[in-house]
């Protein structure tokens, strides 16, 4: 029985996230707090972690004290088997830079590669929502011949010019024509015309041939050193660029409905649609499918609570998640997240918002469509996410499609 190929799987967390803020002022994107008791980068590594891709390191630049943290506390692998998560910040460890690129992070970390010594390296972004096997995408990968594979998730061909588009090859699906960054007339795809292949910032490659392209990459000055801009073109044009379309995962426990989700949560609305997609009935997202978990780090909260069953005065949520550590006290959460240490006092209102850790929402105060950040209190009477001018006036970020942001923090006082 032939051994094991080995996999080094590298996650890149150093992005700004320029278009998440304020959620992203004083942490990486990939730290941002999801769905409740989840980060946006607990996603990405439990996917690994259940593809059984033990040996990962996660490549952080941009504020990283609290990614940083929270891999360290909460994903500890078996030191006896060999098996580690690791966050590694920017060293510059090749000159007095941080990291240009995606490409070039892999490149300042190549001690790590040959450290470890892969047949195979897995590189995945830390800040998109979705489940997928990756040991499908390596079988796939293995089987094509390639040197890199790319994955690709289906989109509608109006919105190709918000991706970088997987061209296929019409004689050979499985290898990649063209790599096109937002393109405005993309052909589709032949056995849908009206759908293109999206990358989704996931990568397989060999690893010998991963190192050669970042390091040639390395000396080239035209170079952003991107993977999807200058890693995935340079295969490409060596005529070793595989394809690998996303909807051939099939990750065990996953629903017709959720089988072939995918969020790239980089916008604020998208972030508060992906939260949303958490809570209905048959939510589009299921958070609850044991056979592929989602892991994350809280431990040794109490269970939620709910008090007060007086007329005019019940404590209760619907249509929401709760998280532990919560006390609804006589008040109303509907179409909502609730995270640890949330507490809503008597008359209170929330409803269509996220709330992150550790809010209090004081008596009579009204919370609508709003996203609030960890440790915000929102004073007896105040209303917020109701009036734009208001809210705008206060300092707070309203997007067009009028969700109210919270920064860290806050107190929200009534007008």
């Amino acid at each position: 029985m032939a051994a094991a190929p080995r996999v080094l799987a590298i996650v890149l967390a150093g992005g700004e996230g320029k278009r998440l803020m304020p959620l992203t002022a004083d942490r990486a994107k990939p730290a941002v707090p999801f769905g409740g008791i989840y980060r946006l980068v607990d996603f990405a590594l439990s996917n690994l972690v259940n593809s059984h891709y033990l040996h990962i390191v996660v490549l952080t630049q941009y504020k990283s004290h609290s990614l940083d943290r929270h891999i360290t506390k909460t994903w500890r692998m078996s030191a006896l088997l060999g098996n580690f998560v690791a966050p590694v910040p920017a060293q510059q460890r090749v000159g007095k830079h941080w990291y240009l690129g995606s490409a070039d992070a892999i490149y300042q970390c190549l001690n790590i590669i040959r450290e470890e010594r892969p047949d195979y390296v897995v590189v995945v972004g830390a800040d998109h929502v979705y489940r997928m096997d990756f040991s499908q995408m390596l079988d796939a990968h293995i089987e094509s011949g390639a040197e890199l594979t790319v994955a690709g998730i289906r989109q509608p061909i109006d919105q190709a010019d918000q991706f970088g588009v997987v061209d296929a090859d019409p004689n050979d699906p499985t290898r990649i024509r063209a790599f096109l960054e937002k393109p405005t007339d993309p052909v589709g795809l032949v056995d849908s015309p009206n759908e293109i292949l999206a990358s989704m910032g996931n990568y397989i490659a060999n690893a010998d041939a991963l190192v050669e392209a970042v390091t040639k990459d390395s000396a080239n000055p035209n170079s952003k050193h991107d993977m999807g801009g200058d890693i995935v073109p340079y295969f490409v044009e060596r005529g070793t660029a595989g394809l690998y379309d996303f909807i051939r995962n099939d990750v065990p426990g996953s629903t017709d409905r959720d089988r072939d989700y995918w969020r790239d949560v980089g916008t604020i609305d998208a972030y508060y649609d992906a939260n949303r997609d958490l809570i209905s009935i048959s939510p589009v997202f299921n958070l609850y499918n044991n056979q592929w978990p989602v892991f994350t780090g809280y431990t040794g909260l109490p269970p939620a609570k709910f008090v007060h069953a007086g007329r005019g005065r019940l404590g209760h949520a619907a249509d929401s998640i709760v998280s532990p550590g919560v006390i609804v006290s006589g008040g109303t959460a509907a179409g909502s997240i609730l995270s640890p240490g949330t507490y809503l006092h008597s008359w209170s209102t929330v409803d269509d918002s996220v709330l992150m850790d550790d809010v209090i929402v004081h008596r009579h105060a009204q919370v609508h469509r709003c996203i609030v950040d960890k440790n915000v209190t929102i004073l007896e009477n105040a209303r917020v996410g109701f009036d734009r001018e208001l809210d705008e006036s206060r300092g707070l970020t309203v997007t067009e499609s009028g969700i109210t942001v919270i920064p860290k923090g806050t107190v929200i006082a009534p007008a």
